[in-house]
């Protein structure tokens, strides 16, 4: 009787790394038998790469991408092998067979638990691995110094133990409780960020897990905002940064971040026109962005949550794990496994839960700039007007609208010229309609505070 291709070959042991196809079988399995306990498993296992196998990778990437889609979703072997054929990739895991051979490995469905444990040890196992792996070949070709090798190593065993085991999970009211003490006593989150605006500060604070979702019409400011809010976290507060950027490449990044920093106009940056007083304000700004180590714009083409989730554990990897993350803008990101003639708003609304599942799952707030529909120009903005999706509303903690104060007849209100107001439309844990104008400086790529700046 000949085995199933789904069989692994018997390799040396010590040429395998550590594994057990069993347990990720019968985690699998467990996870298309019963959809309660995919939220335990998936508290325990890191990411898809923790399986071993790559099709166990895809199978597992599948049954969590269909269970974040929906509110009640449907997960079974018939729907997995329905999305993994839509994909392409029901021949790559071994056909729908393999799917009813994981369903009957399984034990029993209460010890899928264990099993992830089983799993998430192996993963970190190899990850221990693979960082001596790269220390080891670093040292034998001198590539460093022997300090920067050592701390290359640090960083790369600290990635590897990265993620949570059940004995790290501290739920209950009790572990809490002192914490939360301590917290009121500070006066302060200490996990929270400010942004470099006074007057929004009073109104927004930026927590751990939150999506917050900034609006405007084409042209409206919201990239400015953005790559401002990055700069003060990264640059001011001295804590890790990413900006995913589908609206501008790098080089357009760096002209308007170096126009808000050095204060150069942007047009001239952009057309390479500086005169002295210029470059001269350039060279003063110099060594606070050459060492913003600490600060990634991230240009790469068609930008899926999958990309942004990879740069966000590289950032990791090299000891930066990001205190925050800008999407700009949200109707330009490409979603995982898009398919021909699919419904744009789902896309959307699948883009919007994914960023809010980053957010929570990396337990930092993630910006998403998101555009209106043109039939928002000219009138105060709602909530309503986001391009696409209405999801957007639901899945944000924050959202904040972005208007240029116009005259009842659409024309620029004169008195109110070179300001805008940030209209807090959504505030889950503080005052919403409140509107806080700001100076808008587009020449120079900034807003700045009515109050005093910090």
């Amino acid at each position: 009787m000949t085995e199933p291709d789904w069989l692994p070959n018997t390799d040396d042991a010590t040429s395998v790394p550590p594994h057990d196809r069993e347990a990720e079988m019968a985690v699998l399995g467990s996870m298309l038998l019963s959809r309660s306990i995919i939220d335990s498993v998936t508290a325990i296992i890191a990411s898809a790469t923790d399986f071993y196998m790559p099709r166990h990778q895809t199978i597992y990437r599948v049954i969590t991408d269909l269970y974040s889609r929906s509110r009640d979703p449907k997960i079974d072997t018939i729907t997995v092998a329905a999305e993994l054929l839509a994909t392409g990739d029901i021949t790559k895991i071994g056909g729908p067979a393999y799917l009813q051979a994981l369903v009957a490995s399984v034990p029993t469905v209460a010890n899928a638990t264990y099993y992830a444990d089983i799993i998430r040890e192996r993963a970190q196992l190899r990850a221990v691995l693979e960082a001596t792996r790269r220390a080891t070949a670093r040292a034998l070709v001198a590539a460093s110094t022997a300090a920067e090798i050592l701390d290359a190593a640090m960083a790369d065993l600290q990635a590897a133990a990265a993620g949570t085991t059940p004995a790290d999970i501290r739920l209950a009211v009790a572990d809490r409780w002192m914490g939360f003490v301590d917290e009121l006593e500070a006066g302060a989150d200490p996990n929270a960020l400010d942004t470099p605006w006074m007057d929004i500060n009073e109104v927004v604070e930026l927590k751990p897990g939150q999506l917050v979702t900034v609006g405007a019409a084409t042209g409206g400011g919201k990239s400015l905002l953005g790559m401002n809010l990055a700069a003060h976290v990264a640059l001011t507060r001295g804590k890790p940064a990413l900006v995913a950027s589908m609206e501008m490449g790098g080089s357009e990044l760096m002209a308007r971040l170096t126009a808000a920093e050095a204060g150069v106009v942007l047009d001239r940056l952009i057309r390479r026109k500086l005169d002295q007083s210029d470059w001269e304000k350039v060279f003063k700004a110099a060594p606070r962005l050459q060492n913003a180590h600490n600060f990634i714009l991230d240009d790469s083409p068609n930008l899926t949550i999958g990309k942004i989730r990879a740069r966000m554990r590289w950032m990791a990897s090299q000891g930066n794990p990001p205190a925050i993350v800008v999407a700009d803008y949200l109707q330009l990101m490409t979603p995982e496994n898009a398919k021909a003639n699919a419904n744009r708003a789902n896309e959307v609304a699948e883009l919007s839960r994914g960023l809010k599942l980053l957010a929570m799952e990396f337990e930092i707030p993630v910006i998403a700039l998101a555009q209106f529909n043109r039939g928002a120009a000219g009138r105060q903005p709602v909530v309503t007007d986001f391009k696409d999706s209405s999801a957007i509303e639901q899945d944000s903690n924050v959202i904040v609208l972005m208007h240029r104060p116009l005259n009842e007849d659409g024309t620029p209100d004169d008195e109110r010229a070179g300001e805008i107001d940030l209209i807090v439309a959504k505030n889950r844990n503080g005052a919403s309609g409140r509107i806080v104008p700001l100076i808008f400086q587009g020449h120079y790529a900034r807003l700045r505070s009515m109050a005093r700046s910090i």
